[in-house]
This record gives structure tokens, sequence and C-alpha cells, in this order.
């Protein structure tokens, strides 16, 4: 008898072949970004402004976590302004709690870590109401290691064309955004920029 040849699917081809379709496509804009976000004094340091947008994302879209993120070079996402709920939750009536969940705000720019790099090479917002509905993105390292079900983002494109990086709201259970998350994402993430190239300008 014949033997049966391997399926397709199966196998370190396959594996390969995954590996792939999660990798962040190559990146033609990162020198260009690189010197633009130097040109609005974006640096890697964190923004207490930023991390006040990120909660008004949060609280305007229903996640749990949100954030400010610009791609600084090839190799790292930085999250210049971050928020998390539980930084308003009261503790048995005492005060909001000390303890953040949400990691470092670097983040490498590779396979698995993140899904804001694949919303940078598409420049267009991306809604995932529960991402393990994804193959895509169900694999992603921040699923897992951070309990993220949810995903909302937008990227930050600015007045030359530039993608400076993105905004974001995730949460640990799926969450019907809709038409409403994606128009209120795509506004903010409008608002954000003009916001950056007009302090950019009186600094000039």
């Amino acid at each position: 008898m014949a033997a049966t040849p391997p399926h397709p699917s199966s196998g370190p081809e396959s594996g390969i072949a995954v590996r792939h379709l999660l990798l962040p496509p190559e990146d033609p804009q990162v020198r260009t970004r690189s010197e633009r976000l130097r040109a609005l004094g974006i640096e890697a340091r964190p923004d207490t402004e930023l991390d006040a947008f990120a909660r008004e994302l949060a609280q305007r879209t229903g996640g749990c976590y949100a954030g400010v993120n610009f791609f600084l070079d090839a190799d790292r996402q930085y999250f210049a302004g971050l928020y998390s709920a539980a930084q308003d939750t009261p503790v048995h009536g005492g005060p909001a709690l000390l303890q953040d969940p949400v990691p470092g705000r670097v983040m490498p720019r590779d396979i698995d870590m993140g899904i804001c790099p694949h919303v940078v090479k598409r420049r267009r917002a991306l809604v995932l109401e529960d991402i393990r509905d994804f193959p895509r993105f169900a694999g992603n390292h921040v699923v897992d290691a951070i309990g993220i079900h949810s995903y909302l983002g937008a990227p930050l494109i600015d007045s030359t064309g530039v993608v400076l990086g993105t905004i974001c709201v995730v949460d640990q259970d799926p969450q019907p955004w809709g038409r409403k998350g994606l128009e209120t994402i795509k506004a903010m993430a409008a608002e954000l920029v003009e916001q950056l190239e007009e302090s950019a300008r009186h600094r000039g």
C-alpha cells in the first residue's frame, strides 16, 4: 500500500507559513518616520498629556487598556501614552491601584508582539471584536500574556503622509466596537496628529 502523503497543513513547512503570515511586513518608512518623530519632538519618554489622551480614548470606547504608540525605529514601538483601567479602580475604598498590569512601554516590533505593527503597514484602522476569530492575530503574544481578546486601533498619519504610529484600545473581553468605535478612534487619531503638529509649530 502506498504511503499516505503528509497533509499540506502539517509539518515544519506549515509552522513556517504561519510565522510568515504573522510577521509584520517590511516597513519602507522607517528612516523617514524616525526623522519626522524627531522633528515633532517625540522621544522615548512617558508623556503626561498623552497618558491623559489614552485615558480619554479608553473612556470613550469602553476598553480597559489604551495607548499612544510611536514606532521609533525598525525594532521598537514605544507607548508614550498609556492607560489601564486598573489605575482608576479603588481598593476597599482606598486610593487607586498602584500596580499597572499593562507591560512596559517599550515593545519590540517583531512577530507576535502586538497588533499595532499591522495597522502601521495597512495605514488603516483595524477592528477586532474578538481576536480569537482571526487566525492571523489569535496567536499573538499579547493575547495570552495580557489576556487581550479585543482590539481597536488606528494609524497616526501626519500631514506629510508618514505613519508615526498608532492609537489603540484593547479589552480582556470581546467588545462590539462596531461603526461607532471605528469612527471614534479614527477621529481621535486625526485630532492627536493635529495637536502634535501644532505643538511642533509653536516650538519652532
